[in-house]
């Protein structure tokens, strides 16, 4: 049985790779190739699809915070920092944006500091904006209706103003090269208090529009653990002994549009690295389990986390104080020099 199975799956991949010489002339025929041939995006598609329904549904607002909301004013702030800043800009969506804020203050659950930021940031466009262009008038007596208690403090500021730090190279250096991945950890609890830290600094990293369209899933429950800790590719044999594990999920309802579907990823693995360099100044160690792209794992991973498709798990990192003598891969890095290409001109 073994051996007419794996006749029947060469067969199969002989097949795929006789026909896909034809399926790349054109964009059509290679979607034409997925339909009848593979099955690999299927499930991502319609997790997009899911995604697109749930944003239209609640208008971009997104239980504890509106990816609209957090886009549109980060796109004010750029505009008010334009050099040469034109009078009057933003026209195309000033109108969506007061509209959203005005429905972000209705929501109860709402996170206070991202409505002092849109506020404050609005107050700024209106005060610099010239408010008798018809669009930018509308919007503005809207605004005014909208009550607000707090300071308006919360807009762009000039460089020479950010947050000094007195981190060298060489300390910076010896950080990235401490932090290792490291898979074999003394049993001991990871506080919460300690993760709350580290996604202070992870919160920083740079993402697309400010959105943040991400969160790090803390599996605490021993069995759900267990099993979640066994489904990405690579933990055999070290799966039982972590101690702490979290699932870093990207959610596709932040976005209306297919062509940011990769944004979670890049946004979540930038939080992610930050996390994990946070980490090690807490005295702990890290491991950044991979997640292939296949859609048996990602609904078994859905089933036990208790997540809707269009939310996308985009790694697992186990969290843990390390095992003195516990190894750790040598793992040789590429040279800087091999890493930094040039763009060569055409000749």
């Amino acid at each position: 049985m073994q051996k007419l199975k794996k006749h029947i799956i060469n067969i199969i991949e002989f097949t795929r790779g006789a026909v896909r010489p034809f399926f790349v002339a054109v964009p059509t025929l290679s979607r034409l190739y997925y339909l009848l041939f593979d099955r690999a995006f299927g499930y991502e598609q319609q997790a997009i699809l899911k995604a697109k329904i749930q944003y239209q549904k609640h208008q971009g607002i997104q239980k504890s915070a509106s990816a609209l909301l957090r886009r549109n004013i980060h796109r004010l702030e750029k505009g008010l920092i334009m050099r040469p800043r034109k009078p009057v800009f933003a026209l195309d969506y000033i109108a969506e944006t007061v509209s959203v804020y005005q429905r972000a203050t209705q929501v109860d659950n709402l996170e206070q500091t991202d409505l002092k930021w849109a506020h404050s940031v609005l107050k700024q466009y209106f005060d610099v904006c010239d408010t008798s262009h018809p669009i930018v008038k509308s919007s503005y007596l809207t605004f005014q209706t909208i009550e607000f208690e707090g300071d308006c403090s919360a807009t762009p500021y000039s460089s020479s103003q950010r947050v000094k730090h007195d981190v060298s190279y060489e300390q910076l250096k010896a950080l990235a090269t401490s932090r290792r991945s490291v898979r074999w950890f003394e049993q001991k609890t990871v506080d919460r208090s300690l993760l709350i830290d580290a996604l202070t600094i992870a919160t920083q990293a740079p993402s697309a529009c400010n959105r943040q369209a991400y969160e790090f899933m803390w599996i605490d429950d021993e069995q759900i653990k267990q099993k979640a800790a066994s489904l990405p590719g690579g933990t055999a044999g070290f799966a039982t002994q972590i101690p702490c594990l979290l699932a870093v999920v990207g959610d596709l309802s932040a976005y209306p549009f297919e062509r940011d579907r990769h944004v979670i990823y890049i946004d979540a693995s930038l939080a992610s690295m930050q996390f994990m360099l946070a980490c090690e100044t807490l005295g702990l160690s890290t491991c950044a389990l991979n997640w292939p792209e296949l859609h048996k794992l990602d609904e078994r991973a859905a089933r036990l986390l208790n997540l809707p498709q269009h939310k996308r798990i985009v790694m697992f990192i186990a969290v843990g104080y390390a095992l003195a003598d516990g190894g750790i891969p040598f793992s040789n890095k590429k040279s800087a020099e091999v890493l930094l290409t040039r763009v060569e001109p055409k000749e």
